[in-house]
């Protein structure tokens, strides 16, 4: 123990510092706590010194990205953006491994960490200098593909459009309308189908130089190493594809066959499944973002009065960032300000009930950043995101039964069509996941993922395998435009057999809600606040749930889903 004490670095006040800093402006800050004397009595302020320069730079990095898929459009917000994606954070990178190695060094450990260093061993065991390159492209690649699909517009009956708002179409009971909207948001990624499918060809070939760099096979091998999937194997996730092709596939064909019967067609077209069976106009549950707000907010303060004082003080703070507009980039997310302890959520709303659901998703990763923000270390809030999706997959469910609450978002009967929409969509997403994650192991096992014909061919052998039902013929093209919708292959590969995953656990937190949904919300809500001090199986424990993809736990599953659609009379 050194008699003298440890100096420390004086931090800014806050992330506006680095908004605008280079990375050598940045550098010196790791170089202080790389160097500083390490004792036993510093280690613990050290690392908090360590974790608070890192809430500052991730939370710089965040609002720059935030701003640039808010605008995709914007130069200037695209260049901030690519300064942190493609210049900082590789760099940061190898500052984090630098420092990681040496607080390992110092023989630290304590119960709450136990998690945190073992991801830092994988960390530094997979970091090798000669990637940083490489990384700098990635996401310079990334930033071109969320470009070009961020400006899509389209022109529908004299307008222009996104494409999210053409899917409201898709409920349309005119079936000549529901097949043009269709086809109308299939054909910009017909037309682009050239240019991404080149700019993934790049993507691979440095996702698998990264891998073999780092002393794997492939990047698939690469990938749980870096995902820190301490819990499970390929081979658990290959029996998982199995599981779902027995147990679930056929559970999708007999509501599509009920589905198929009940609009009195010969075959189901993939325009045919969004729309009522019975005919009804599409439920619209939301005049607009202001009134969702208001709506979703109410919702919350039923499941628990925490979750709503949560999302109204991101309501009040401009954290809510939900309707589509030109430039915006696709989907939703929820990004983490840790600095603040505060979570944003984008998303592309248009008035349906998927936004609904979508907005609970979402609103489900806000309550774990939350949550998990009462734990003092970075690294301790960090879940994995086979966590992060169940806290966002549990709420959908949880957050259900309050949704025709007095003022809400529908009616008791229409409350009902929504369960059933969403149940059913529950298991055709269990079956969506397998093919997209088996595809992604294809691609970067199979030693054919550099051809782009190969990749297609795969693609619609994997949909055949989990997708039946569907009537594709004369739209092979279209079909296969779906995977060059699916933004997660782009720019998060094999990040997606987490929904799989979290949704076998949500649905056992949804089936203990459905007699205890006081205790089955609490529990839930004290998992989250674990973060990342437990690991993954003892954490799903904690919120009711048992970690796994086998066949039986999967069985077992799908009939309670079932049984719930035959109650609710679905189609």
């Amino acid at each position: 123990m050194s008699d003298t004490p440890v100096t420390l670095p004086v931090l800014p006040e806050s992330p506006a510092a680095f908004a605008e800093a280079s990375w050598d402006a940045i550098l010196p800050w790791y170089d202080a706590l790389a160097t500083v004397p390490l004792d036993a009595d510093a280690v613990g302020p050290w690392m908090a010194a360590w974790s608070r320069l890192e809430e500052m730079v991730t939370e710089a990095a965040a609002e720059a990205m935030i701003a640039y898929t808010g605008d995709t459009r914007d130069a200037v917000k695209q260049a901030a953006h690519l300064r942190f994606s493609a210049e900082i954070f590789p760099q940061l990178e190898e500052q984090s491994v630098r420092l990681a190695r040496r607080l390992l060094e110092t023989g630290f450990s304590r119960p709450d960490l136990d998690v945190v260093l073992k991801r830092f061993r994988s960390q530094i065991d997979i970091f090798r200098e000669e990637n940083l390159p490489l990384f700098t492209e990635l996401e310079e690649l990334s930033a071109k593909y969320q470009r070009l699909t961020g400006g899509i517009t389209v022109e529908w009956e004299g307008e222009t459009r996104t494409l999210p708002q053409i899917g409201p179409f898709l409920k349309s009971p005119d079936r000549a309308v529901r097949e043009r909207a269709f086809r109308t948001m299939g054909a910009p990624y017909l037309a682009l189908q050239g240019e991404l499918s080149t700019l993934f060809t790049e993507m691979y070939e440095r996702r698998q130089r990264v891998a073999r760099n780092s002393g794997f096979a492939d990047f698939e091998a690469y990938s749980y190493a870096a995902k820190c999937r301490f819990d499970y194997t390929p081979d658990d996730i290959s029996r998982f594809h199995d599981a779902v092709e027995v147990e679930v596939v056929p559970a999708v064909a007999r509501i599509l066959e009920r589905r198929r019967e009940a609009l009195g067609l010969e075959a189901l077209r993939p325009w045919d499944l969004d729309v009522d069976p019975a005919g009804r106009p599409p439920l619209r549950p939301f005049r607009d973002s202001a009134d969702l707000v208001e709506k979703a907010s109410r919702v919350f303060h039923a499941v628990a009065p925490e979750l709503g004082a949560e999302f109204d003080l991101m309501r009040g703070e401009r954290l809510l960032d939900l309707e589509s507009r030109a430039g915006k980039a696709p989907g939703g997310y929820c990004e983490t300000l840790h600095f603040r302890g505060r979570p944003f959520i984008h998303m592309n709303a248009v008035g349906l009930l998927d936004d609904v659901n979508t907005l609970l998703h979402e609103s489900g990763h806000s309550f774990h950043a939350f949550a998990s923000h009462r734990q003092p270390l970075l690294w301790q809030r960090y879940v994995g995101s086979e966590s992060a999706e169940l806290a966002s997959m549990s709420m959908e469910l949880l957050a259900a039964p309050y949704l025709a609450e007095p003022g809400g978002m529908a009616s008791p009967d229409e409350l009902r069509l929504a369960r059933i929409e969403h149940l059913e969509e529950v298991l055709m997403t269990l079956a969506h996941v397998a093919a997209v994650d088996a595809f992604q192991r294809w691609i970067y096992t199979s030693g054919e993922g550099h051809d782009a014909g190969a990749r297609d061919a795969a693609w619609q052998r994997l949909r055949n395998r989990f997708q039946t039902g569907v009537d594709w013929s004369g739209l092979e093209e279209e079909r296969l435009a779906r995977w060059y919708r699916q933004l997660h292959i782009f720019l998060y590969p094999f990040y997606y057999i987490e929904y799989g995953l979290a949704q076998l656990g949500a649905l056992q937190i949804w089936r203990r809600s459905r007699t205890d949904q006081t205790g089955a919300v609490r529990d839930y809500r004290e998992a989250l606040a674990l973060g990342c001090t437990v690991s993954l199986p003892a954490m799903y424990a904690r919120a009711g749930a048992r970690f796994g993809a086998d066949r039986e736990l999967i069985r077992e599953l799908v009939l309670m889903v079932e049984d719930e659609l035959a109650v609710l009379g679905g189609a």
